[in-house]
C-alpha cells in the first residue's frame, strides 16, 4: 500500500500534463490566471477553462482581420482591452456553431453549443476577464455588460420503482435467452454489472466516483465506501443490504481475476482486467436500461437522479439529499427536486375540507 498512486492521483497527473499542453497554445499571460485558479479548482475544471479560453482566442483570430495571421500565443494582454461588448455578443453567436481542429489531425470538428455549453463558456470568459480586471492588468471588462444565457430547466428523467426492479431482474436473468459468445460474455460480467448498477442505484454516487473506486475503499464493517467527490474532497457514502450482497457476490468473482499492471487495486475490472472507464459504464447502463424502457434515455446520471428522488420521497429532507449526493449548494438539489415539492403542495389542496358532508 505504501507509495501506491491512486486512480485520482494518476488522473490529476495526466490532467496537469494535458493542461500544460493546452496552455502552450495560449498567450503566456494566461498562465497567471490558471496559476491563481489552482487553489480553488480541480485539474479537470482548469482543463475545461483552458479549452474555453482557447476557443475565445480562436474566435478573435478567425473573425478579426488584425489577428488573421497571428498565432494564439502571440496575443498580448493589452489586446483584451480592445474587445468590446459587441464583440462578446458576436462571440456568443459564434459559439452556437463553429469548427475546431481535431487533435493530432488536419480535419475539423463541427462544434455546437446549447444553453448549458454556451453558459459554461461565457462563465469561463467572465472569470478570465475578471481576474485581469481585478488585478488592474486591464482597464475594461466587456463581459459584465452582456447578460448570461438563460438555462431552461428540463424535467428530471429517472426510473420509477417498477423500472428499477425490472432493470435488476433483467441483469440477473437475461442470460437465459443468450447463446454463443454473448452467453459467455454475460456469464463473465454478470456479477460485475449487477454490483455496479446496484451500487449506482443504491448510493447515488457519480459515475466518475464509481470508476475511481479501489477495492480497499469498501468498508463492510461500517457499510460504506470512500469516494473522492467532485473537487477532490474525500467522503464516505453508506450503503444498505442489497448493495452489500451484490458487492460481496462480485468480490468473490474478482478474487479470481489478476488485474493488469497498474490496475491491481481497481474495484471494477473490464474484460481486459483494467479499471473500467466512464464511457464503458455509460455504455453498460444504456445497454441494460434500453431493454427495460424505450421512452427514457437512461444514463448513470439518471440512476443518480433515481436514487435522489427515492431518498427525498422517503425522508422529505432536502439537506440530507444534498449531503448524500455531494452537492455543495443545497439550491442545486432544490432546483432538481422542486417538482416533487409541487406534488406535495398540490396534495394539500384536497387534504383540508371546509364543510363536512
Amino acid at each position: 500500500m505504501a507509495g501506491r498512486i491512486t486512480y485520482h492521483e494518476q488522473t490529476d497527473r495526466n490532467n496537469i500534463l494535458k493542461l500544460r499542453e493546452i496552455l502552450a497554445d495560449l498567450p503566456p499571460f494566461a498562465k497567471e490566471y490558471f496559476r491563481a485558479a489552482e487553489a480553488t479548482t480541480s485539474t479537470r475544471t482548469r482543463i475545461s477553462y483552458a479549452y474555453d479560453i482557447r476557443v475565445f482566442f480562436q474566435f478573435l483570430k478567425d473573425n478579426n482581420p488584425l489577428y488573421k495571421n497571428r498565432e494564439l500565443k502571440d496575443f498580448r494582454i493589452e489586446e483584451l482591452d480592445l474587445v468590446t461588448a459587441h464583440d462578446i455578443i458576436e462571440y456568443m453567436e459564434y459559439l452556437k456553431l463553429y469548427s475546431s481542429p481535431q487533435e493530432g489531425s488536419l480535419r475539423q470538428d463541427v462544434i455546437t453549443n446549447g444553453e448549458r455549453g454556451l453558459k459554461r463558456k461565457m462563465s469561463s470568459l467572465r472569470s478570465f476577464y475578471a481576474f485581469y480586471y481585478r488585478h488592474e492588468m486591464i482597464s475594461t471588462n466587456p463581459t459584465v455588460l452582456i447578460d448570461m444565457p438563460k438555462i431552461h430547466e428540463k424535467a428530471i428523467v429517472r426510473l420509477d420503482a417498477g423500472e428499477v426492479a425490472a432493470l435488476l431482474d433483467y441483469i440477473e436473468n437475461c442470460g437465459q435467452t443468450l447463446t454463443g459468445q454473448a452467453a459467455v460474455y454475460y456469464k463473465k460480467t454478470k456479477e460485475r454489472d449487477l454490483a455496479l448498477i446496484t451500487l449506482l442505484l443504491g448510493t447515488g454516487i457519480r459515475v466518475s466516483e464509481c470508476v475511481g473506486l479501489d477495492v480497499e475503499d469498501i468498508d463492510f464493517r461500517e457499510m460504506r465506501i470512500k469516494v473522492v467527490r467532485k473537487g477532490g474532497n474525500e467522503s464516505y457514502v453508506y450503503f444498505g443490504p442489497e448493495v452489500e450482497a451484490a458487492l460481496r457476490r462480485y468480490l468473490e468473482i474478482r478474487k479470481t481475476i489478476v488485474g493488469a499492471p497498474g490496475h491491481e487495486h481497481a474495484l471494477f475490472y473490464s474484460v481486459q482486467r483494467k479499471r473500467m472507464n466512464v464511457r464503458s459504464v455509460e455504455n453498460l447502463v444504456e445497454k441494460y436500461a434500453s431493454s427495460v424502457t424505450t421512452t427514457k434515455k437512461i444514463t448513470p446520471h439518471k440512476l443518480r437522479s433515481t436514487y435522489g428522488t427515492a431518498l427525498y420521497r422517503e425522508t422529505g429532507d432536502i439537506y440530507l439529499v444534498a449531503d448524500v449526493l455531494g452537492h455543495k449548494n443545497v439550491d442545486t438539489t432544490r432546483r432538481h427536486y422542486a417538482a416533487m415539492d409541487d406534488d406535495r403542495r398540490r396534495s394539500a389542496a384536497s387534504a383540508v375540507h371546509l364543510r363536512k358532508d
